[in-house]
């Protein structure tokens, strides 16, 4: 079953700070996403809730979500590995601001 992919603009911000190739690499693991291709993990503990997608060293925080039938996968959060789940409990913290 295909999935609709969602990105949310902190994603597409992170996307324009990357050089060519990792950027394009990143939009492929993307569209690979909707087709449940990829390397994807559960998270755990705090962030249980939510998925990640990992493209090299990048990693994009998602959520599975089901509106009207349609499986979504919300795109909300991208970042270098060395940072991400740091950057991201502080966000979900604060509230995601």
């Amino acid at each position: 079953m295909k999935a609709k992919v969602l990105v949310g603009q902190r994603v597409k911000d992170f996307l324009e700070t990357l050089a060519s190739v990792p950027r394009r690499k990143l939009w492929w693991g993307l569209k690979g996403l909707a087709r449940e291709e990829g390397d994807v993990k559960q998270l755990e503990g705090k962030l249980a809730p939510f998925w990640r997608l990992r493209v090299d060293r990048l990693r994009v925080i998602y959520e599975p979500r089901s509106e009207e039938g349609q499986r979504l996968l919300v795109c909300f959060f991208a970042d270098q590995r060395a940072t991400v789940y740091a950057v991201l409990e502080q966000l979900l913290a604060s509230g995601l601001d």
